[in-house]
């Protein structure tokens, strides 16, 4: 029990997440073999839509916003700040901070991370791990789209006999940019509406929201 409630948050999301997939591949399934039926054509099993082309691309398409838009932010509030918002910095700290009030190299403490207190090349991706890792899984996952977005293309370009395409092409093709796009402005809406609204609403208990009594311009402090 005090595991659980020690990573309740990852817990909970991890189970949502596991079970919206699910959910997602039982009703892409019947949404693939709508038309496949009313077409006279055979329906596909379960296992074979999860291993199918179709199911790949939604569920890439979609995780390789997720990843975009966290690297972006994590990237741009090291910069840019938002006045009176829980999810940008004070104006003060703009920039990469001193070693010092990052606690590295000399200033690391005992129970420091081994890679913060070397000072040398460790210190420098530690301290950047975050977004690197977060561009890397972007990278992969958007590259899966891709791939399976170009497979999932030249099936529907073979039923109407069509020719198929290199992938090259479908990288550069409208369907490719259409997929991205669409997912890539909700990711940018929604992240810019927390944003800006947590400045001036509040939701009391979360470290998402500054406490209820703060003033709108007080930046930087959480609930």
């Amino acid at each position: 029990m005090r595991f659980i409630r020690a990573n309740g948050l990852g817990l909970a999301f991890g189970t949502l997440f596991l079970l919206a997939l699910l959910g997602q591949a039982f009703a892409g399934n019947a949404d693939f073999n709508n038309p496949q039926l009313a077409s006279g054509g055979a329906p596909i099993g379960f296992l074979q839509y999860v291993a199918s082309s179709d199911y790949a691309v939604n569920v890439a398409e979609n995780w390789q916003s997720e990843f975009l838009q966290f690297f972006l932010f994590i990237i741009a509030t090291v910069w840019i700040i938002q006045l009176g918002s829980p999810e940008s910095k004070s104006a003060d700290q703009i920039g990469l901070e001193s070693d010092e009030e990052q606690k590295v190299g000399e200033f690391a403490t005992k129970d420091s991370p081994p890679w913060a207190r070397p000072g040398d090349w460790r210190t420098t991706v530690f301290s950047n791990s975050l977004g690197l890792v977060m561009a890397g899984l972007f990278v992969l996952s958007w590259a899966a789209q891709a791939v399976a977005g170009w497979s999932a293309f030249n099936a529907e370009q073979l039923v109407e006999l069509e020719d198929p395409i290199s992938l090259g092409g479908y990288v550069l093709s409208a369907d490719f940019w259409n997929r991205s796009l669409q997912n890539w402005q909700s990711e940018f809406l929604a992240i810019g509406s927390m944003t800006v609204l947590s400045v001036y609403l509040r939701q009391r208990g979360s470290p998402e929201s500054k406490p209820v009594g703060e003033p709108h311009a007080t930046t930087s402090a959480t609930g």
